[in-house]
């Protein structure tokens, strides 16, 4: 079949009809039989009472070989006919679109036998029914007949064109065979078998008396040979889907099951995309064009609904109604897609506003589209709140990295799904004060553009570059940052954000004075003022892979100093971290490597830290390397154990590739870090709330042994 020759593809309107009260297919079909089976036992009897009639011993002495005539007569004066009409239904449910099930090419099959009429007494009465007809339908239907030959003809009389037509009606035949004694349910039967060979469209069985016996011929009639294909309706479906299904077939005779199984990978391509469609009509027209008709609901109307958190009635709700319809890919005018129903679904939810979303389809008042419910519960819009946690860069003391934090957030300003998030962090050298506005899609955007403002002012601690004072007293790095950053995504699985940030940075001591100096005469700031200061242009771009911990992950980092002010710092550094996870039986082995480096003037408090609980375990944080430059890389076997506890087995290494002594003051060479170490061990991690817990005991290179505690997954 050439690609394109008789093929053609319209796109029509389609009314999907109404349930019927009409009786079943197969109940209609049993009826039919029922009838068929109660003229066959009508007919037994005649035959009965003909042939009692024939071999009566008072008509013997003036017809003495009736006897040897009673079936020959019958087939050959009264021939047996059975005549078998063929009709296709598909069975549709508009009210169940939503649940497609594969709806196969049904055939039904009706069988009537006829005999003409006789002027004879004793036949025509034998027409009645006859008291306890019933009760010997069994007995009748075992009657056999010899037949001597079996053979396949045309509907007139001859022998069929195509050889391999009649191959295949001899093939279906199984009680039908040369020299065998048939019943008529046994007739019936291989009747019913070439019908279902897909090849005819009908079957008479006729039985001629013969010198030779009884012949039994099959006269058939082939279905047309496939010309040309119209489909109407198809809208989504690929003309090439159903180029490839029809090629083979064209220029052969149709074969209804090989029809019936494309129209089944019609509607499976459908039920694996989550499409409401389904070939609704299969028709055979002259010429052998074969015309599918196909339903696709499309979407009507999309409406969301909000309902009580208590009583599950429809309320009045705070987000504006097209806040989430601007989320949904599903669209109105296009085929519905359950599956895309589901991802939706999934992007409303995560949203944070919504308790419980889902959808509904509903039957439109046009025919053959559909109106989708958006039913959801709102959350409680935000609060305040109250908490702790651990910051690993603190490494002794008696209350070593607790931090205590209080929080008012608003998660959906102006009913819009903007959020407000006023925070403070304290701890025992920590202290973070932030205030963080994010408009997650800015309004008129295409592009699902996100922006989000900061303004901070944090105090961390600076050992993990400089360590303590000489009196065993801290250092730390205080920061007013304020900025705006826009995120959006790039492609599936990808995001990107770009922002602009201004950075006042520098050095105190304990008591919050500032220095330029530490212990060692190294300087603590690149301008050698108490501060510097500096404007950075940021972008990032992530790969998150399906978003699980032990998925694969990329994310790639740039900073780019701009001295806009002849004091403002310049430079450039480039971050990157890659994550792998695979399945090993029960266990995960999780593969990381991440790497950096920076050129230009930059703060010595910016350089990278290399060993700790998210680095290098074994160390403590940032005693193996302080560079412009560093890579560590982190493999870890985790298996579970009991619930939620798991075990976690693990090797770490980090390198400052020789770029120690390039920061200045050298802070790293001062404090004789050694540039490169690594460190493994074991630990448990346990499922919480905040997320996984993790202790861990680990060794490193050095023969030094260390605990780490962490909460939350590793950066």
């Amino acid at each position: 079949m050439h690609p394109n020759d008789g093929v053609s593809f319209t796109s029509s309107s389609l009314k999907i009809p109404l349930p019927s009260s009409s009786p079943s297919l197969s109940q209609a079909l049993a009826s039919q039989l029922a009838r068929t089976g109660h003229s066959v036992f009508q007919l037994i009897d005649s035959l009965r009472n003909r042939s009692n009639y024939v071999r009566n011993p008072l008509s013997r002495s003036t017809e003495s070989t009736q006897s040897d005539l009673g079936i020959s007569s019958l087939f050959r004066s009264s021939p047996l006919l059975f005549s078998l009409s063929l009709s296709l239904t598909r069975s549709t449910d508009p009210t169940q679109n939503h649940n497609i099930a594969k709806s196969p090419l049904l055939c039904s099959a009706s069988l009537s036998l006829t005999q003409p009429a006789s002027t004879d007494s004793t036949q025509s009465g034998s027409e009645l029914p006859q008291k306890g007809q019933s009760a010997t339908a069994g007995r009748h239907d075992e009657e056999r007949v010899l037949i001597s030959e079996v053979l396949v003809r045309n509907k007139d009389g001859e022998e069929l064109e195509m050889k391999d037509l009649e191959m295949e009606a001899l093939t279906a035949l199984k009680a039908c065979r040369a020299n065998s004694a048939l019943t008529v349910r046994e007739v019936q039967e291989d009747v019913h078998r070439i019908i279902d060979s897909g090849y005819f469209s009908s079957c008479m069985p006729v039985a001629v008396d013969t010198r030779d016996g009884i012949r039994l011929v099959f006269q058939v009639e082939p279905n047309q040979e496939f010309h040309g294909l119209v489909c109407e309706g198809a809208n989504v479906l690929p003309s090439k889907f159903l180029e490839d299904a029809f090629r083979d077939g064209h220029g052969k005779v149709v074969n209804l099951k090989r029809l019936d199984e494309v129209i089944n990978s019609i509607n499976g391509w459908y039920m694996e995309r989550g499409l409401f469609g389904l070939v609704s009509g299969v028709d055979i027209l002259s010429g052998g064009i074969i015309r599918l008709q196909v339903a696709e609901a499309e979407v009507n109307n999309i409406s969301i609904r909000f309902l009580d958190r208590k009583t599950g009635e429809p309320c009045k709700g705070k987000t504006k109604p097209e806040t989430i319809l601007r989320q949904l890919t599903t669209k109105k005018g296009q085929v519905y897609s359950m599956l895309q129903g589901k991802r939706d679904v999934d992007t409303v939810s995560t949203m944070g506003l919504m308790e419980d979303v889902s959808i509904i389809p509903q039957p439109a008042g046009d025919a053959g589209k559909v109106d989708l419910i958006m039913n959801v519960v709102e959350r409680p819009s935000g609060g305040f709140s109250a908490g702790g946690g651990i910051s690993s860069g603190i490494t002794s003391g008696p209350l070593s990295g607790l931090i205590g934090s209080f929080a008012y957030s608003h998660r959906n300003l102006f009913g819009r799904n903007q959020k407000l998030n006023i925070s403070l962090e304290r701890g025992q050298i920590d202290s973070i004060f932030r205030i963080n506005y994010t408009d997650p899609w800015i309004e008129g955007d295409d592009k699902r553009t996100s922006r989000t403002i900061i303004v901070q002012n944090s105090r961390t601690p600076g050992t993990l570059v400089h360590g303590n004072l000489h009196d065993n007293s801290s250092l730390s790095i205080g920061r007013v940052t304020a900025g705006v950053e826009f995120s959006r995504p790039i492609r599936p699985k990808w995001n990107g954000t770009a922002g602009l940030i201004f950075q006042h940075a520098g050095a105190r001591d304990e008591k919050g004075n500032p220095i330029i100096k530490d212990f060692y005469g190294s300087p603590l700031t690149a301008s050698g003022k108490p501060y510097d200061d500096m404007l950075l242009a940021k972008f990032e771009s992530v790969y998150t892979g399906s978003g699980d911990q032990g998925s694969s992950m990329f994310a790639f980092n740039m900073e780019q100093g701009l001295p806009v002010m002849p004091e403002w710092l310049f430079f450039n550094r480039v971050n990157a971290r890659a994550r792998k996870g695979v399945e090993i039986g029960p266990a995960r082995l999780l593969l990381s490597l991440s790497g950096g480096h920076v050129v230009g003037n930059f703060s010595p408090h910016e350089a990278f830290a290399i060993g700790g609980t998210n680095s290098v375990r074994g160390y403590e944080e940032g005693a193996v390397g302080s560079g412009r430059s560093y890579v560590v890389g982190s493999s870890e076997v985790s298996f579970p154990m009991v619930g939620p506890v798991e075990g976690v087995m693990f090797a770490d290494y980090g390198h400052d590739l020789w770029s120690g002594p390039n920061v200045p003051g050298d802070p790293a060479g001062a404090r004789f870090k050694p540039g490169s170490g690594y460190g493994y061990g074991f630990g448990i991690r346990v499922e919480s709330p905040l997320g996984p817990l993790r202790l861990e005991y680990a060794f490193n290179d050095r023969q030094a042994k260390r605990f780490h505690f962490g909460v939350g997954h590793r950066n």
